[in-house]
């Protein structure tokens, strides 16, 4: 059982050490409180990656293409004898936001209807109204292409900082608290260890991996198992929720909750790239704090048993919840030898 959680959760957790730089093994022998502030490498990297893939290379990044209405997989959506992106250096297409505007003229058609429930669709109405700012500023002239960057730059600042942080699923009033004391916690580990083996899916590597892949590779046949990944996060977070927790433990099994399903919900964010791909940018941006909290939860949980005097060896029920994130940091530094 012991070996079947560890597998399962090192390859969602493989994120925590690989992705993020967070040396799990140095955490655990520093006895650091949190996680040291974390420098992305591949989100960073997947970011830029997003913010620049051209599915059709067009010269008009995919995002864009929702931005103008253009097929992010035709090269000349509207058939005007050029790619769209140099008819939108041209001014032959204009942002769908700002295609019906008195004085703006676009000789290319929307062939690609804008979801109105998405970011990127938030983004063109953000930019529409900037972009009118800017226009009356220069008493309606023409806007350069560095006028036109800081307008799509303003415009993205503006949308991150409306963008309310994922909420926590349950607040302290929400947890039922139960005893205390050695048994008590022995038996919560049990428990939690029983929903950690009950929520499982068939994910090979971490979300991110996974992303990559889309991104890189447009395999979009990966798409279900960043969902199924949210999944498991979610429904894991809401089985722990449910269980009676004792008091020594109640403050870490609420943070451990409320990190599990916020990650949950930046994953499925991570699911929206190819129809909504401001979504995913602004997930990528939260991703790596909420990754750490989610380590960091399962170092304090560990912790709240060591000073409790309770030692879960290998095989004994519970001892893979216990000892989590110290299991996956000794198999991460044992994979690295030679």
């Amino acid at each position: 059982m012991k070996e079947r959680i560890i597998e399962h959760w090192r390859v969602l957790t493989a994120s925590l050490f690989s992705v993020v730089l967070v040396a799990g093994v140095y955490i655990l022998a520093k006895g650091v409180e949190s996680p040291p502030t974390a420098q992305a490498s591949t989100e960073s990297a997947l970011l830029q990656a997003v913010a620049t893939k051209d599915s059709d290379n067009d010269g008009l990044p995919d995002w864009e293409e929702s931005l103008y209405g253009t097929n992010p997989r035709i090269t000349d959506t509207s058939h005007l004898g050029m790619t769209d992106g140099e008819a939108v250096s041209r001014g032959l297409i204009v942002p769908i936001a700002i295609a019906d505007v008195p004085g703006i003229s676009s000789s290319g058609s929307s062939a690609v209807a804008q979801e109105d429930n998405t970011l990127t669709a938030a983004f063109a109405k953000t930019f529409f109204t900037l972009y009118v700012a800017a226009k009356k500023a220069k008493d309606g002239g023409d806007l350069s292409e560095a006028e036109m960057n800081e307008v799509a730059a303003k415009s993205l600042e503006s949308l991150s900082s409306a963008v309310a942080p994922v909420p926590d699923f349950k607040s302290a009033k929400d947890m039922t608290v139960s005893g205390s004391g050695q048994e008590a916690l022995k038996a919560f580990a049990i428990k939690a260890e029983a929903v950690l083996l009950k929520n499982t899916n068939s994910a090979t590597t971490s979300e991110v991996m996974y992303l990559k892949q889309v991104i890189e590779f447009d395999d979009v046949k990966v798409l279900p198992y960043i969902s199924a990944i949210a999944n498991t996060y979610r429904d894991s977070a809401a089985g722990i929720s449910v269980l009676p927790v004792p008091a020594e433990l109640a403050k870490e099994d609420l943070a451990l909750v409320n990190a599990m399903m916020r990650l949950s919900k930046i994953i499925t964010d991570f699911a929206r790239v190819s129809n909504d791909p401001l979504t995913t940018v602004l997930a990528l941006k939260l991703y790596p704090q909420a990754v750490l909290e989610l380590g960091n939860a399962f170092i304090q949980i560990g912790t709240i048993y060591k000073a409790a005097g309770i030692s879960l060896p290998e095989g004994v029920p519970g001892a893979s919840f216990v000892n989590l994130m110290k299991d996956i940091a000794a198999s991460q530094k044992a994979a690295k030898k030679p």
